[in-house]
């Protein structure tokens, strides 16, 4: 009986334990559902990274074709890059003439290449086979792709204007490091060693008006030396030994023939010459000059090209050959071979003036008198 006490206090206790064990196996469907909602949870999570791929593949894809210049049209571009142009001006153009797609991810690729400082100003030529990199390499200093340009200098044009038409045929990207080359580089041609550093305008004259072929952006130091050597080719041996038989200096020469260049009508440079050196010679001549040339051409080099007025004749300096007698200290242009050879072998006249008719000819006289009766008929002519 005993035993039968102690048996009995458990029976309850059994199933009052068995009782969470039957709960517990009724309330198992629940985690059920969670692993069927985390499961489509999962699929559409699989589904959207799998589309987010495949559109940044597909960006990737066109974003690369830019890149790397793939299935592009073919197309080739010169542009001409300033010295103001900022990086913004020209991945604009870039993207203006079809040789990139999209201007952002262009800057990105500079930004981190260091590309952005490689471009330098300058004219190339570009095409849409380049890809980003070659890109950025047809725009560096060193490129093989610089466009080439020709530049015609005509005669008479002083260095300002040279300078100025180099800069503007984009072949230097700044005049100031013509004029600095010009100045202070001793170039190694003989008939420069007489003239004193320190000036750009020492070498007016001496820039040969000529057709120039250049890569662009080229070194002014070279741009110079290639018209002073132009220069040095056309004055042959026998032209030299011509202008050391005259008793001039080639400067000398140099300078009368600017001034036929800029007051000849084209046909009438050795005429001109003579004029000048019989005023040169003979400053005691009959004729009154007293030596003073009167070139109204030296005056326009003074006022910056304007037509000469009364109050230029009063400018204080040498150039000026109303108030100065002799030659000016040097050129007032860049003359082409035929007025040098008209100042080596001027005419055998007695002419010390000329005026320009109403036929756009130049008229010579011997006398101030024979002059002003010509300008009298002129003048009556026009008025009736």
């Amino acid at each position: 009986m005993a035993q039968e006490h102690r048996r009995s206090p458990r029976e309850p206790e059994r199933r009052e334990r068995s009782a969470p064990r039957t709960r517990s196996t009724q309330s198992r469907p629940a985690p059920a559902r969670r692993r069927n909602g985390g499961a489509s949870f999962a699929l559409l999570y699989v589904i959207f990274v799998i589309g987010i791929s495949a559109l940044l593949a597909c960006i990737g894809w066109v974003a690369a074709n830019d890149v790397l210049a793939l299935n592009k049209p073919e197309k080739t571009a010169t542009i001409t890059i300033r010295e103001e142009d900022s990086f913004g001006d020209v991945v604009t153009m870039l993207k203006e003439n079809d040789l990139i797609e999209y201007k952002s991810l262009f800057k990105l690729f500079a930004a981190f290449t260091g590309g952005r400082d490689k471009i330098v100003a300058g004219t190339f030529t570009l095409n849409s086979d380049m890809d980003y990199r070659a890109l950025i390499s047809g725009m560096s200093a060193n490129s093989a792709t610089k466009a080439t340009v020709k530049v015609t200098i005509p005669e008479g044009y002083s260095i300002d204007q040279i300078f100025a038409l180099l800069k503007e045929k984009s072949v230097v990207s700044d005049t100031a490091k013509l004029e600095d080359e010009a100045a202070n580089h001793d170039y190694a041609f003989s008939f420069l060693q007489d003239l004193p550093l320190g000036d750009y305008h020492r070498l007016e004259g001496y820039l040969y008006p000529d057709t120039y072929e250049f890569t662009t952006p080229q070194n002014p130091l070279y741009v110079i030396n290639k018209m002073l050597d132009r220069f040095d080719a056309k004055l042959t041996e026998e032209l030299r030994q011509q202008i050391a038989d005259s008793g001039r200096t080639i400067h000398e020469v140099l300078t009368v023939a600017s001034l036929i260049e800029k007051e000849t009508d084209g046909a009438d440079r050795a005429d001109i010459a003579s004029v000048i050196y019989n005023r040169l010679n003979n400053p005691n001549s009959s004729a009154g000059t007293n030596g003073y040339l009167q070139i109204d051409a030296t005056l326009a080099y003074l006022n910056g090209g304007k037509v000469p007025t009364e109050a230029d004749k009063s400018i204080d300096s040498p150039y000026n050959t109303y108030l100065y007698p002799g030659l000016p200290p040097g050129p007032i242009a860049n003359p082409g071979i035929e007025s040098i050879l008209a100042a080596i072998n001027p005419s055998s006249t007695s002419y010390y003036y000329y005026v320009l008719g109403d036929d756009d000819r130049h008229h010579f006289f011997n006398t101030y008198r024979e002059m002003q009766n010509f300008m009298s008929t002129q003048a009556m002519y026009s008025n009736s």
